[in-house]
């Protein structure tokens, strides 16, 4: 630090309002530690105590590739961190789910301060606004802080270490490698390396740097001490890359790691932090919620003491909040480009068995994983997934072209799809889920339907559309009345394997709508446009049965009191678009009918769908039912497939055990109950035209949808809508006061508030501003 003048001179005036400020800034310090948050209460997770359990109260961060669950221990500090590439189990051809692989854990990082012993004004948070976590406390007399985040820039994983007391640090550090391979300590730096049974490399290294004190390596640990602060850098990595070509290896990570140390070690702490701050904010500030004011007593308590308040009735629109911004948060931490996507765990994992492998489920839940990443404004987010279907669609075609399921009378099998789970090499596991190739391609639409990228639109998504289309124009079968039926489907995960299941049916119906939007758009195969058009129109498509439901099956055997998890047979409710109250409104009150008698509480990333379909439905009232019910703090972490689910103190969704789709489906259907723009601005028929010229309709973007009545007055400020539009908005009241709608590519939109529709078109860079 530069010294400030140390002249000796009275105070002034302007001196004794600094000395007021000086014991007013002291004063909130004191008040800090006591529990007192210095940051945006609505925009901190913060507990009074240590955790104990890695699933339910350690705290997370990351950079997109490392993540780490910090505990906050006092004489003992838990650092558990991973890496998105550190996975057994290779291409896997005969889809064997036991030999498909899991996501690993890498280790741990323990800090051991043996003279910390009876700590008072015990704090730790995780700060979304600056994805910064923190501990505070006080122990003989010294006040003692912790600062830990995952640089993207720099590639590291930072843990800080400060005192208000000169030489107060006097300890141990340990490395520990989850696949118990040798650790080496030399001068100032932990590391260890290994293979696992599929040959993928992976090292971690971990450098400590102190000011003042001294440190010492003794045996396979580093010995500090009376230093007056420590940081800790952390770099971590194997030799894989996202190439089939490469067999799925790169370079040994050996190298990689220690330049990123040596590049972060030449920095000073501050910048570190500062670029790392400045690189997240850069994403998280996009989006601003408002939700309404809980009264002070709430916003004053832990987080856990929060939930359960919340849980007894308690209205806490400053925790609904915390719970969308979270969701933003998560998906920034372990999903960047470049980088591998989110997986069921998101990017933590303490176990080398975890559940479900932490792998990849196409029926459901990495597609969930992915739903708010373009109307939160995170769309750069949503390419780690795109990337990584495109990485795998050679081995995904070998192996849909070796299953006897897709052989073909004559000729070769064209396109591919994937089975239930799948890992990052190629590999897949349980039973083929047929329609998820089509799943997958709808988040190729939507990221160009978002942003009206064409470039992206003709090179990347459209011929993967294509060739998916291809796959099912060989693969639908006709009824003797001609129409078109997927063959022998599955509704997740439960009834039976037969033809025309509505799952299926709904997805195939998106993928060709999708591509027939995309032709028109580019302007190209004309042809073969029409002929998918052609095709589309001989689908058979939703039906409603007996007890005026919307039929799961093409037979009408749907029971009444079927409350089973899944409720794949509303695809088209959200987030397909065949469905909707206006257009089609006899359906989606068959749509209605099917979810009052699935029922609200399930497990956690169902509850969270079901946001999104009430949201859909235009419910906005029961869509925030939802949202308390699935924040219903729960402390179990075995595996409950029924009503076991809810929020860990941590936030966290709990499936059980944790599982991280359901924090991205409620901040999805957050962004649903505010604006929607999944609708084109013309009212079309379901009938499917066949053109000789291509069209292209604008979108329709509603505002305030499915407002519910608890949040009164607010706004929402950064959200996206399809066809390349950011959204403002703030209502009291219950109705809207005011919005702003900005063009970021230059298009025409109808916007709709209520029954007014306004048609608008904008320059590129254009404003719209609404005022009742």
């Amino acid at each position: 630090m530069t010294p400030m003048n140390t002249q000796p001179k009275l105070p002034g005036t302007w001196d004794w309002l600094a000395i007021a400020f000086t014991i007013l800034s002291l004063n909130l310090f004191t008040a800090c530690l006591a529990g007192e948050t210095t940051s945006a209460p609505d925009l901190a997770l913060w507990y009074d105590q240590p955790a104990q359990k890695w699933m339910t109260e350690a705290l997370p961060i990351g950079n997109g590739r490392l993540g780490a669950m910090f505990f906050g221990g006092i004489a003992r500090e838990r650092i558990q961190f991973n890496e998105d590439s550190l996975w057994t189990g290779d291409e896997n051809p005969s889809g064997d789910y036991g030999k498909m692989g899991a996501y690993q854990a890498f280790g741990d990082v323990f800090i051991n301060l043996p003279a910390h012993q009876d700590a008072t004004n015990y704090r730790r948070e995780l700060d979304l606004s600056d994805a910064v976590a923190r501990v505070r406390y006080q122990s003989g007399g010294v006040t003692y802080r912790r600062e830990y985040f995952a640089s993207q820039p720099a590639q590291v994983l930072v843990f800080r270490l400060t005192a208000d007391k000169p030489g107060s640090y006097t300890g141990a550090i340990e490395l520990a490698d989850a696949h118990k391979a040798q650790i080496v300590a030399a001068g100032n730096r932990l590391t260890t390396s290994g293979s696992l049974a599929n040959g993928l490399k992976y090292e971690a290294q971990l450098l400590v740097i102190h000011d003042g004190g001294s440190i010492k390596a003794n045996g396979t640990t580093l010995e500090f001490q009376e230093c007056n602060s420590l940081t800790l850098v952390l770099a971590a990595g194997t030799d894989y890359v996202m190439d089939h070509e490469k067999n799925w290896r790169g370079e040994p990570p050996h190298q990689r790691l220690t330049e990123q140390l040596q590049s972060a070690s030449r920095k000073s702490y501050a910048a570190l932090r500062s670029a790392h701050v400045k690189d997240y904010q850069s994403f998280f500030n996009r989006v601003r919620l408002d939700l309404g004011s809980p009264p002070a007593d709430r916003r004053a308590l832990p987080t856990d003491q929060r939930l359960k308040a919340y849980a007894s009735g308690a209205n806490d629109p400053g925790l609904e909040n915390l719970f969308f911004q979270f969701g933003r948060y998560l998906l920034i931490a372990c999903s960047r480009p470049g980088f591998l996507p989110a997986n069921l765990q998101g990017l933590w994992n303490d176990s080398n068995k975890p559940p479900w492998s932490s792998d990849y489920h196409s029926n459901i839940n990495i597609q969930m994983n992915y739903w708010p990443a373009e109307p939160a404004n995170l769309a750069e987010c949503h390419d780690p997934f795109l990337n990584l279907i495109r990485s795998q669609l050679v081995p995904w075609r070998q192996a849909t072209q070796r299953a006897k399921e897709f052989q073909l009378g004559s000729g070769a099998v064209r396109g591919w799809t994937v089975r239930t789970s799948h890992n990052i090499m190629g590999g897949m596991g349980w039973q083929w889920n047929n329609p998820a190739n089509a799943w997958y391609c709808q988040h190729l639409w939507e990221h160009y339907a978002f942003s009206g990228d064409r470039d992206y639109l003709k090179n990347f998504a459209y011929p993967i559309l294509k060739e998916t289309c291809e796959f099912w124009e060989d693969h639908l079968k006709a009824l003797p009345d001609g129409r078109l039926v997927v063959p022998m489907g599955w509704s997740p995960e439960h009834g039976p394997k037969e033809d025309g299941v509505t799952y299926d049916q709904e997805i195939v119906w998106d993928l060709f709508t999708n591509f027939l939007e995309a032709a028109d758009v580019l302007g190209i195969d004309q042809e073969y446009r029409n002929r998918i058009a052609a095709l589309r129109e001989k689908l058979v498509g939703p039906k409603i049965g007996r007890w005026g439901q919307l039929q799961e099956w093409m037979t009408d055997r749907d029971d009444p009191k079927d409350t089973h998890r899944h409720v794949s047979h509303l695809f088209a409710v959200h987030p397909g678009r065949q469905i909707s109250p206006r257009q089609t409104p006899e359906l989606a009150a068959a749509a209605k009918k099917s979810l009052e008698a699935r029922g609200d509480v399930s497990t956690g990333w169902s509850m969270a769908w079901k946001i999104n379909f009430w949201a859909r439905l235009q419910d906005g009232d029961h869509a925030y039912k939802l949202l308390r019910s699935q924040l219903k703090v729960v402390g179990m972490t075995g595996t409950d497939y029924n009503q076991g689910g809810g929020t860990y103190p941590n936030l966290f969704d709990a499936h059980p055990p944790f599982q991280i789709d359901g924090n991205f489906g409620a901040t999805a259907g957050i962004c649903e109950m505010l604006l929607q723009s999944h609708n084109k601005s013309e009212v079309r028929s379901q009938k499917s035209e066949v053109r000789s010229q291509p069209q292209a309709a604008s979108y329709l973007i509603e505002l305030l949808p499915a407002l519910p009545s608890a949040w009164a007055a607010g706004s929402a400020k950064g959200l996206r809508a399809r066809g390349g539009f950011e959204v403002d908005m703030s209502w009291k009241e219950g109705k809207l006061t005011a919005a702003t709608i900005r063009s970021l590519r230059g298009a025409p939109c109808q916007v709709r508030y209520g029954s007014e529709v306004r048609s608008v078109r904008l320059a590129k860079g254009g404003t719209y501003r609404w005022k009742p």
